[in-house]
């Protein structure tokens, strides 16, 4: 079939990009805190382990973040709940080929919350871009403990990363002040940028730990006798404890962080975390 004296513009077929969304809120339910709504949607999905606390195993079934992906989480601890938020496995960020993937996380603790944010690592392959910011905002009488980790590529299995687009930030509201903002930006060479004597000394794994809690200015020493030397930690105010970590890999990160995660819990870590 042949085509005359007509004009046609080929585009590119663009790839399918994943999308999904997760909207949770607890209640107190007896002696415990239960499910009040929840809704998730598209490549999103949430699991409710058995057991007396609240705790939801985040999933990503498109199995990674690339460009032009976008996810959204909303989660609200009920007044008076506990509620423990993690992942099934690592989020990898793989290379994107247009623009950046998109992740919005927005956390909430009313009067007498307790709001545990523990998932698990993210990995940045060579050639990634991604926008992710966390916002948690707490009321003067809740409780947070929250984790970030960042790998950036496997140095076990040789991996190198070179290029990446990262911007990766934190705010912590109290009462709507701010109590803690963090950002991670690297538009470049990541491994430039990660070898510098004031930024990470070739390090590749990076962890940011935040614990608000009446506990935290009587936890401070206990926590600084168990860090390796590439860690530390202070206190932003006598209920606000703050520890950054840096590793060579994401194992050793690992293994330096459980331990004081456990501490500052006071119990064990999600069960997805020694899977």
């Amino acid at each position: 079939m042949s085509f005359i004296g007509a004009n046609f513009t080929v585009n590119a077929l663009r790839p399918p990009r994943a999308k999904g969304a997760l909207h949770l809120s607890s209640k107190v339910l007896g002696n415990g805190s239960a499910i009040d709504t929840l809704r998730t949607s598209g490549s999103t999905k949430a699991l409710f382990p058995h057991g007396r606390a609240l705790e939801a195993i985040m999933i990503n079934t498109s199995g990674g973040l690339t460009g032009g992906d976008a996810f959204v989480a909303d989660v609200k601890a009920g007044a008076g709940t506990e509620i423990t938020l993690t992942t099934q496995a690592a989020e990898r960020a793989y290379r994107s080929a247009q623009g950046a993937a998109m992740v919005e996380t927005r956390l909430s603790a009313q009067e007498d919350a307790t709001l545990f944010w523990l998932p698990q690592e993210l990995i940045v392959f060579d050639g990634a871009g991604l926008n992710r910011r966390l916002t948690v905002d707490l009321a003067q009488t809740s409780h947070l403990l929250m984790v970030e980790q960042i790998v950036f590529g496997r140095t076990a299995m040789g991996e190198r990363v070179g290029q990446i687009s990262l911007d990766d930030r934190i705010e912590i509201r109290r009462g709507n002040s701010p109590i803690y903002l963090d950002r991670i930006f690297i538009d470049g060479n990541a491994e430039d940028q990660l070898s510098g004597s004031a930024v990470a000394r070739d390090k590749r794994a990076v962890a940011t730990v935040v614990s608000v809690h009446p506990n935290a200015e009587t936890q401070l020493q206990t926590v600084r006798r168990m860090l390796p030397q590439t860690a530390g930690a202070s206190l932003l105010a006598p209920d606000i404890l703050v520890l950054r970590l840096l590793a060579k890999d994401g194992y050793l990160m690992r293994c330096a962080l459980v331990p004081v995660l456990e501490l500052l819990k006071g119990g064990a870590l999600p069960r997805s975390w020694s899977l």
